[in-house]
């Protein structure tokens, strides 16, 4: 028998990579469009007013069981870059961190988020990135797991400033991601190499130890 989790997000590239993610485990992942559909539920404005990507994750999660009453979970990330010749973090203020899309209501579109990233290459030269990411699962009111584990965050890669032909809707920064040692767009790889950047073998990792301490599957 699998157990129905409602992913709190509106991304359909998310929820689609966590579908894969969960493949061959006893789970169902339905988006929040889809969940509400069903329920006949509205769907609040959530301000992400957290400090770290598990705060964020936490304050999404909680909000959704409370709408949906039953299994929900939250991502969040945070996006942290370096000068690649020096090693040293960018000023705080070129640094997305949580905000990756901006702050407030001021919201980068997919296009936007690309121009800012390629214009910090021109200012600083090859970038590094990385993202950190975090997950909070609530099961019912007694039952909550979360991780800001670094087997959730990706590994290093590079920002390029010319995009790949390939574009996908909601990852618009996979189009300007290289890989460090090779130099080569994760887009030209095999497809497990843009799932290290992801981080998608981490949050596998979360469900099958949620699954060994469940009572279902």
């Amino acid at each position: 028998m699998s157990m129905q989790l409602i992913y709190g997000t509106g991304n359909p590239a998310k929820i689609q990579s966590m579908k894969r993610n969960v493949q061959g485990m006893p789970l169902e992942v339905i988006g929040l469009k889809e969940a509400a559909q069903k329920t006949g539920i509205v769907l609040p404005d959530i301000e992400e007013n957290g400090d770290t990507p598990i705060e964020n994750a936490r304050l999404k999660a909680e909000v959704y069981f409370k709408l949906f009453r039953q299994p929900v979970f939250s991502c969040d990330s945070g996006l942290y870059l370096w000068n690649h010749k020096t090693g040293e973090m960018l000023p705080n203020e070129e640094q997305p961190g949580i905000h990756i899309r901006g702050r407030g209501e001021v919201r980068l579109t997919d296009d936007e988020l690309i121009e800012r990233m390629v214009s910090l290459v021109r200012k600083y030269g090859p970038v590094r990135a990385r993202y950190q990411n975090a997950i909070c699962l609530i099961l019912d009111e007694n039952t909550v797991l979360e991780s800001e584990a670094e087997n959730l965050w990706g590994e290093p890669f590079l920002f390029t400033d010319m995009p790949h032909a390939r574009r996908q809707e909601g990852f618009p920064l996979d189009s300007i991601s290289v890989d460090i040692k090779s130099g080569r767009y994760y887009y030209d790889m095999e497809d497990e190499r843009q799932d290290v950047v992801a981080a998608d073998q981490g949050f596998k990792e979360f469900f099958e130890v949620v699954i060994n301490g469940s009572n279902f599957g």
